[in-house]
């Protein structure tokens, strides 16, 4: 049995539009969007124990280990492992190297939650198909199922309905406002778009350049005025828009030296840096091993 799974790569993702299109009874907001892997992204690493203990080795500012979506995914995974009937895997101690912002609307909890499962699932030899795997991560937050599904995605409903999607081949410059936006205060602001015309894939695919816009945007910018100028700033270079619920603005280009001279050109006080468009999730092969 393999012991140690290290560099293990927790991708970020980039909303390329999204669109609010609705609500359900319950209060979750219906949506419509296509996530872009990205990159660059966290790094974690994994070493088997003795014990039955899972520990995070790394301390991380204000994210408890309790509370850390990586160790509440590894005991998931073990309790479904118990579930089958199967003995008690044994423990693992998880290190996690942060390169993404909280609060960034990069995925970054997220994505470090489905590498945690890939890996484990790997580590453990518990044999879990993807969708299985699916199944578990929703439980943690709406976006683990996108970083497990391992391709880029059209995504629908409150971010269960995927549909793989190819993107073009891109290079992205994206700033860091420099603050952290909390995903349900945005959710919950009254001048909220919440009925944006429904769109279908094809109408993604045929877009001759960027597409659509995301409603949670102007939102964003009234309460946290960085946001608004970090998009000022880098439209002078294309059609530059907020990812997610913010704060992280990002903006496309067809090559990485285009890239670069905007990148040369960003303003010190925001942290910025440049990606490269993923077609697949680089922790995909071990699914099929």
């Amino acid at each position: 049995m393999t012991r140690v799974l290290n560099n293990c790569a927790a991708p970020a993702k980039l909303n390329l539009f999204l669109h609010v299109v609705g609500r359900r009874a319950d209060g979750y907001h219906l949506l419509q969007s296509v996530f872009q892997l990205i990159d660059r992204g966290d790094v974690l690493h994994f070493s088997l124990r003795d014990d039955e203990a899972i520990c995070r080795s790394t301390e991380l500012a204000g994210v408890p280990a309790e509370s850390d979506l990586v160790i509440r995914a590894a005991r998931l995974l073990q309790t479904a492992i118990i579930a089958r009937g199967a003995k008690t895997p044994v423990g693992v101690d998880i290190a996690v190297e942060k390169k993404l912002p909280m609060g960034g609307g990069l995925g970054g909890g997220s994505s470090d939650a489905a590498t945690t499962l890939l890996a484990l699932n790997h580590l453990w030899q518990a044999g879990f198909s993807r969708e299985e795997l699916m199944q578990i991560g929703v439980k943690l937050g709406a976006d683990v199922p996108f970083f497990i599904f391992g391709r880029n995605a059209f995504v629908e409903g409150i971010g269960e309905a995927m549909q793989a999607v190819d993107t073009p081949s891109r290079w992205f410059v994206v700033i860091e406002p420099g603050v952290s936006v909390p995903t349900q205060q945005i959710f919950a602001e009254t001048g909220l778009t919440r009925d944006t015309k429904v769109v279908k894939i094809a109408d993604f695919l045929g877009a001759a350049t960027s597409f659509g816009k995301n409603d949670l945007q102007v939102v964003a910018e009234k309460l946290f005025p960085p946001i608004a100028d970090a998009v000022k700033w880098l439209q002078q270079f294309g059609e530059a828009r907020m990812t997610g619920s913010g704060a992280c603005v990002f903006c496309g280009f067809t090559d990485e030296r285009q890239a670069d001279a905007a990148l040369d050109q960003v303003p010190a006080q925001w942290k910025a840096w440049k990606a490269r468009a993923l077609d697949h999730h680089p922790l995909a092969q071990l699914l099929q091993s």
